[in-house]
């Protein structure tokens, strides 16, 4: 895994395991890019109706983030009122479940901050939702997100646990849970049976009930060659806890699915990898350029070539602004950069719009969970090179996939 993991400690108990969704950059340098210096001028062609960028601030909930963009998103486009639900109760419910699993696991299964957009959907099915107003999940004096002594107290507590059970020979005491959901409750403060919102009471579930979503709507869709087309699998990621399955296409037709998604007014949750040099984020675009062409070089320019060590060459590839050629990406290519660990489970957005650049490049628009101290008020552009290269999964309502593709479905 290549991005920051939030636990202590990696490999004792599993614990933390395997890839952690990358957390927001520290916002430490509030500088704005002028959008002139970056080299690139984007048109949006086409767009959903949105809510407004978040902050996930120094929290590797990226997950969260992403999957109820999707479907606040979702309940625009069907008409419904500007919804701000809350991240935090998506979070504390599947940290739970997470726990209750490692200990029926031995302590041998992930439990880190990462996860999937797919648990958002399980957690609307199984505990419901709740309005941000109502449960912030900021009990512990904050005014953003900031999950670092969290994530060690949960850490620390259960490898303790473990740790002693085993010691009784493997023996959990009823005492476990309580202890665990009481850190959650410290930090995140209780759920509340009940609350009120605009003027009505509602519990979760009856919340949940009110937003007009379906869980069973929305399908997981990926591309990789080491399991068959038109068949769901789990993607092996670590974060995956859940073993969420996802339809498995050709990659021509993933991108067929979230055009025709976008062209008709529907968001798509996106699972991706940001740790490419081309992942520019202040600037807003994400580019995967070609090689460097040394046939092309002059003399003097390949005599500098040379004597560069691969990290330099490497950075000398990205330093170009604006558009430029890109890569020519394969099936082939996107399965060796997942199995190799080039590709790996960094982050999840929210594709929002379809956009090209000043020579015509085709780019989606991508809303991010990192504030909005950034050039396109927290969106930026990615190219399809990087999509089609580092995409790992993405999610949206089954209604957006085009029947010809989804007639193929096993």
């Amino acid at each position: 895994m290549k991005k920051l993991a939030f636990m202590a400690g990696a490999a004792l108990l599993s614990l933390t395991a395997g890839a952690t969704y990358m957390q927001a950059p520290m916002q430490a340098d509030p500088e704005i890019v002028d959008p002139d210096s970056t080299g690139f001028k984007f048109t949006d062609i086409k767009t959903v109706k949105s809510t407004p960028v978040k902050d996930q601030n120094k929290s590797g909930t990226c997950w969260s983030f992403s999957g109820i963009g999707m479907l606040e998103d979702e309940i625009l486009r069907k008409g419904g009122p500007e919804t701000d639900l809350s991240e935090m109760f998506v979070v504390r419910n599947c940290y739970i479940d997470k726990a209750k699993r490692l200990m029926r696991m031995y302590g041998d299964s992930n439990f880190a901050q990462g996860g999937q957009v797919g648990d958002v959907l399980y957690v609307l099915d199984k505990y419901g939702a709740m309005p941000e107003e109502a449960y912030a999940g900021l009990n512990y004096g904050d005014k953003k997100h900031s999950h670092y002594e969290m994530a060690e107290a949960m850490d620390g507590y259960l490898r303790g646990v473990l740790r002693n059970a085993k010691k009784k020979g493997n023996h959990l005491t009823d005492a476990w849970l309580p202890g665990f959901i009481g850190i959650l409750d410290a930090y995140f403060g209780p759920v509340p049976e009940k609350f009120t919102y605009k003027g009505k009471e509602y519990t979760p579930e009856s919340y949940a009930a009110s937003l007009g979503l379906n869980p069973k709507d929305y399908i997981g869709i990926t591309s990789f060659t080491h399991h068959p087309f038109y068949e769901a699998f789990a993607v092996e990621i670590p974060d995956n806890w859940l073993q969420d399955k996802s339809m498995n296409v050709p990659m021509e037709e993933l991108q067929q699915i979230v055009d025709n998604a976008l062209e008709n007014g529907y968001p798509v949750a996106w699972a991706a990898d940001v740790s490419e040099g081309g992942f520019k984020w202040k600037e807003g675009y994400a580019i995967i350029p070609a090689e460097v062409d040394e046939a092309n070089m002059t003399d003097s320019e390949v005599s500098k070539w040379v004597k560069l060590d691969d990290k330099a060459r490497d950075a000398k590839r990205f330093e170009k602004k604006g558009p430029q050629k890109e890569i020519t990406v394969t099936q082939e290519m996107r399965q060796k950069h997942f199995d190799n660990w080039e590709t790996t489970d960094d982050h999840g957005m929210v594709l929002e719009g379809i956009a090209t650049d000043q020579e015509g490049n085709r780019y989606y628009k991508v809303r991010n969970s990192w504030d909005t101290n950034q050039v396109y008020g927290g969106y930026f552009y990615v190219s399809m090179p990087y999509f089609l290269d580092k995409t790992i999964s993405v999610m949206l309502n089954k209604e957006a996939v085009p029947k010809s593709i989804a007639k193929k479905f096993k």
